[in-house]
């Protein structure tokens, strides 16, 4: 029967593996869409944002209510995590408990700290799933937070509940058989919260709490490797993808915003900047300027996209979304990523990828939702993950202005008033100061 167990348990643990790789293979070759752009310098400055935002969690403690209960979830994601190390091993080995005999009375402890955080985790989730779905918070109840992504976040709360649920009845029913002296239990000393289950299971028989034991271990077992590959699909892929967004993220200050190179050349020479020849390099050839779909922005603007956690307190802060523009920073983010999913999965059967006849600007983006921004870097600010919704905003209104020659009517004036008087009012140069004499 042992044998039975582990082959079932190595069948199952390599199906999910194979199942998560190739999904995280696909999300790869999605990002890699987007065009080259280096990241590799400053190494330290990039450690350090790393470990201050995503496992410091620094930016989410501005609202300091979701960040205590967040943090309780995402610490003992990865500590009780760490017992399906020993999970897996039991589960290869036909062992039971396999560190116990090792770790002496310090497993009692590890084990009553891995239950005070399921406690937490489930407190926190039940908390989480009161405040979206009975309090309503507007953030999320926003037009993007349609059915799918109200419903993911609740299959994740939910299921976190069971998992934890599935480890403290697991370990209620261990203690049990424990003291009646079941072989192949081994002693670990009391463990606190469980124990507080025991009454529950007292009662049963010892082949049914064998039972529930070895049922509460499967469940655990095989619901952690389903949650993983399901948070491939889902907004909670930023469980995954927080380390290296941050470690990526731009370095640069927030309201610097990049230019065209090409362009930069051009104007240069024309206002005779250049001195020489060979102080001018020849303009790249560039097939389109700014972004009309996804292959026009850079790979860390499509990992963005998967990064983002649908939190909502990008658009909370967005001045434009506050005053009733139809713009969104989240659902940007959120078309980018739904946008990239199509073309990837079209690609990975043979499809027709970016030839499918859609793009990002005008089947997912409007121009009214873009035209909406007033490059305020809200967003960038607000967002825990460091998430730059604003670098595609501007680079698809580049497109926009440059290839549709689409902006405003108003914006045109502008830009023309910017062109031949230097500034956005129609006054000659000579007269700018014109003011001060007063």
């Amino acid at each position: 029967m042992a044998y039975l167990q582990q082959i079932i348990f190595l069948i199952i643990l390599g199906a999910a593996g194979y199942i998560f790789w190739k999904r995280i293979a696909l999300i790869r070759s999605n990002i890699l869409l987007g065009k080259n752009l280096d990241r590799t310098d400053n190494r330290p400055e990039r450690l350090k944002s790393m470990l201050f935002v995503a496992f410091g969690q620094r930016k989410m403690f501005k609202n300091i209510t979701p960040a205590i209960l967040h943090l309780f979830v995402y610490v003992g994601f990865v500590v009780i995590n760490l017992e399906v190390l020993e999970f897996i091993i039991d589960g290869l080995a036909g062992t039971h408990r396999i560190f116990a005999p090792y770790l002496d009375g310090f497993y009692n402890t590890l084990m009553n700290i891995f239950e005070f955080l399921a406690v937490s985790v489930l407190a926190a989730c039940m908390i989480f799933l009161f405040r979206r779905n009975v309090l309503k918070v507007k953030r999320f109840a926003q037009p993007e937070m349609t059915s799918w992504p109200k419903l993911d976040a609740n299959l994740i709360l939910i299921t976190e509940i069971l998992l934890m649920l599935a480890i403290l009845s697991m370990n209620a029913t261990d203690q049990i058989l424990q003291t009646r002296g079941i072989t192949g239990y081994v002693f670990t000393g009391q463990l606190v919260f469980s124990s507080l289950l025991i009454p529950l299971f007292d009662g049963l028989p010892a082949g049914l709490l064998v039972f529930i034991e070895r049922l509460a271990w499967w469940l655990h077992i095989i619901g952690i490797l389903g949650f993983a590959i399901y948070i491939t699909y889902s907004k909670h892929l930023h469980i995954f993808m927080a380390f290296p967004n941050t470690w990526y993220s731009d370095l640069t200050p927030k309201g610097k915003m990049e230019s065209m190179d090409s362009v930069t050349s051009e104007v240069k020479i024309m206002l005779g900047l250049a001195t020489d020849v060979g102080s001018a390099q020849a303009p790249e050839k560039i097939d389109r300027f700014g972004a009309k779909d996804i292959n026009d922005l850079t790979w860390k603007n499509l990992m963005d996209a998967y990064t983002c956690t649908e939190c909502g307190r990008c658009t909370a802060e967005c001045p434009a979304s506050q005053t009733g523009k139809k713009l969104s920073p989240r659902k940007i983010m959120m078309d980018v990523r739904d946008r990239m999913e199509e073309v990837g999965n079209s690609l990975a059967n043979n499809g027709k990828g970016l030839e499918d006849g859609k793009s990002l600007l005008g089947d997912y983006i409007t121009k009214e939702e873009l035209n909406a921004c007033t490059s305020c870097n809200a967003c960038v600010e607000a967002c825990p993950v460091l998430i730059n919704p604003l670098q595609i905003i501007l680079e698809m209104r580049r497109y926009i202005a440059m290839e549709e020659s689409g902006s405003p009517a108003q914006w045109n004036i502008m830009f023309q008033n910017i062109e031949t008087s230097f500034s956005p009012w129609k006054f000659a140069p000579a007269d700018r100061s014109n003011w001060i004499k007063e």
